[in-house]
């Protein structure tokens, strides 16, 4: 029987943070973080820092470092209330190395940081075991993290994930918009699903207004909500570096929060635009089932969700051909969605949506 009162001795334990715990996490993710390395990975894990060889970057010219740091926000609700946490962490890798290989960098090495109410540890060292998958799936490292137990702030079962990541581009190499051109082509390259993004909206429409519960079977979607809602990111480092290294590219966007014309918006210069056709893809079940069910408008759908785009690649006219080719031996499923034109005087909008869905 536990004493309590002002003469008990306080311990950590009786706070509710449990060391023992967290060192078993350590010893049941080190194979995770041993699969996801690179030959420049110093060290192992359980240091202070994680250790780069930068000697590597001596081959370049004037290499630029990238960094980026991201989440994936709610839908570690769904990986909980699911009870499956081995493909959050492939999100949470999407996120940031996505958003690094937009400029054209190389991811080298992530950390990751994974905060709980309650140590598990096979459950902390299967959401490493996601990132460190994503990381083999983006070609970079996973080089370390930290893992915090924060009891009466979180409750035991609660748990979140952010991370951080490092590339590297030769100077006269970034991507962007001082490369685009009138006549580029915008080349889409499909989302698998809804991504990381816009998990409030689609909790609110599903679970709070629908009252749908995560293990109903949703014929339009060919398995259960849950699955659905949990699919993971898809990661396009690789294939965008491969589209780099096979033809010319002027800019990428990550189709992310804000949806494809916001992101879209971010790298077309002062007086161009992005004319990008609906006509020339059909979103997943999803996104319709998110909008019927829930009454939402299309802008509104679009300026939250990806609408099943998850990158777009801004190419020259006479690299379109090969930079499908590219995509498609690649199993990345892209398509034209539109051209750069100029803008029209007073026109203060850089990316316009025309058309109409297929389907």
């Amino acid at each position: 029987m536990s004493e309590s009162g002002p003469g008990a001795t306080s311990t950590y334990a009786a706070a509710g943070v449990d060391i023992e715990a967290g060192d078993r996490a350590v010893e049941l993710m080190k194979e995770w973080v041993k699969k996801a390395s690179r030959p420049e990975v110093v060290g192992g894990l359980g240091g202070f820092a994680g250790l780069f060889d930068a000697s590597a970057l001596a081959r370049y010219r004037r290499p630029l470092l990238a960094s980026a740091t991201d989440g994936v926000g709610t839908k570690v609700d769904i990986a909980r209330r699911m009870g499956v946490y081995d493909t959050i962490g492939r999100d949470l890798v999407g996120m940031v190395v996505d958003d690094l290989v937009v400029c054209g960098a190389e991811p080298l090495f992530m950390t990751d940081y994974i905060c709980v109410g309650k140590v598990y540890p096979e459950r902390v060292a299967a959401i490493v075991k996601g990132i460190a998958e994503g990381c083999t799936l983006a070609g970079c490292a996973l080089v370390g993290g930290e893992t915090a137990e924060h009891p009466g702030l979180l409750g035991a079962d609660d748990f979140d994930v952010a991370g951080a990541g490092t590339g590297v581009v030769e100077a006269d190499q970034v991507l962007g918009a001082d490369r685009i051109r009138t006549g580029d082509a915008v080349i889409a390259m499909a989302s698998s699903g809804l991504h990381s993004n816009g998990y409030s909206l689609v909790r609110h429409v599903l679970f709070d207004r629908a009252g749908w519960a995560l293990d109903r079977e949703v014929p339009e979607l060919g398995r259960t909500l849950g699955e659905e809602l949990l699919e993971p990111t898809r990661i396009y480092s690789l294939d965008c570096l491969a589209l780099t290294r096979t033809t010319e590219v002027h800019a990428f966007s990550h189709i992310t929060g804000g949806g494809l014309a916001n992101n879209l918006a971010r790298v077309i210069p002062e007086g161009l635009r992005a004319v990008v056709d609906r006509s020339t893809w059909t979103p997943g079940a999803i996104f319709q089932l998110v909008g019927e069910t829930g009454s939402v408008e299309r802008l509104e759908l679009e300026k939250t969700l990806n609408m099943g785009v998850g990158m777009m690649a801004v190419v020259p006219a006479d690299s379109v051909d090969v930079a499908l080719t590219t995509l498609a031996d690649r199993g990345v499923e892209a398509w034209v969605g539109g051209e750069i034109t100029e803008r029209t005087a007073g026109d203060t909008e850089a990316v316009t949506l025309t058309g109409d869905h297929a389907g």
